[in-house]
C-alpha cells in the first residue's frame, strides 16, 4: 500500500549525538521524495523542527498540531504547510491520527514512547489497521526493542501483535516494511476461534 501521509513523533531536543540531526533531516527529506506527507507535533524546535525544515526543503507537505500551551515551550513552526492549533494533548494526538496513514517513532523521550505505545495499542485493540514503526537510529531503541521481545518471552504479550511494531535502522527500510504491511494481529480478548 502506497502511504500518503505519516505522523512522526519525536523530541523537542536534540539529544547528544550528531546523528539523531542528520537522521530526522534524512527522514523529512526521504519522505518528501516519496510525496509522503508528514505530520508531526507542530513545533520548530529539537528533532520536530528539524524533520520538518527537511521535507520543506525537499518540497515536502508537513502538517502541524500543536496545543496552544505548548506554544511558548516547542514554539509553534509558522512556516510549514497547514498548522493547526488545538486546545489539548488529546485533541492533538486524534487529529494527528485522523490525517495519517502510518505512524513512525524517531528517537525521542516520554512523550514520543506514549505516543507510540498509544498507536501500537489502539492497533492491538483493533481500533486501526495502519502500521506503526520504529526508527532505531543509532540503536537508540535497542533496549526498549528487547524489552517489548521480554514481554513477548514472558507470555506478557502475543507474538501476533509483537509482530505489529516494524522495526528498521534506516528510513527506507522502514518506509517499505510499511507499505507492505498488512495487519494479521489478532485483537485483543478475541479469541481466533471467534472470528
Amino acid at each position: 500500500m502506497k502511504l500518503k501521509s505519516i505522523v512522526v513523533y519525536c523530541a523537542s531536543s536534540f539529544g547528544h549525538s550528531d546523528v539523531y540531526r542528520e537522521q530526522a533531516a534524512h527522514a523529512g527529506r526521504v519522505m518528501a521524495e516519496r510525496h509522503i506527507q508528514l505530520v508531526y507535533g507542530g513545533g520548530k524546535v529539537g528533532l520536530m523542527g528539524t524533520v520538518a525544515n527537511a521535507a520543506l526543503e525537499a518540497g515536502g507537505n508537513v502538517v502541524g498540531v500543536i496545543p496552544h500551551f505548548l506554544n511558548s515551550k516547542e514554539r509553534e513552526h509558522t512556516g510549514i504547510t497547514t498548522l493547526i492549533t488545538v486546545d489539548t494533548m488529546h485533541d492533538r494526538k486524534r487529529i494527528m491520527n485522523d490525517y495519517a496513514e502510518g505512524v513512525i517513532a524517531l528517537p525521542g523521550g516520554f512523550g514520543t514512547l506514549e505516543e507510540l505505545f498509544e498507536m501500537i495499542t489502539w492497533a492491538q485493540l483493533g481500533l486501526h489497521k495502519k502500521p506503526v514503526g520504529l526508527l532505531n537510529t543509532n540503536n537508540f531503541y535497542q533496549h526498549l526493542i528487547s524489552f517489548v521481545d521480554h514481554m513477548v518471552a514472558e507470555g506478557l504479550l502475543k507474538p501476533e501483535n509483537r509482530s505489529m511494531l516494524l522495526v528498521a535502522d534506516t528510513i527506507e527500510e522502514l518506509l517499505d516494511k510499511m507499505e507492505r504491511y498488512e495487519p494479521t494481529a489478532v485483537p485483543k480478548w478475541i479469541k481466533k476461534d471467534d472470528i
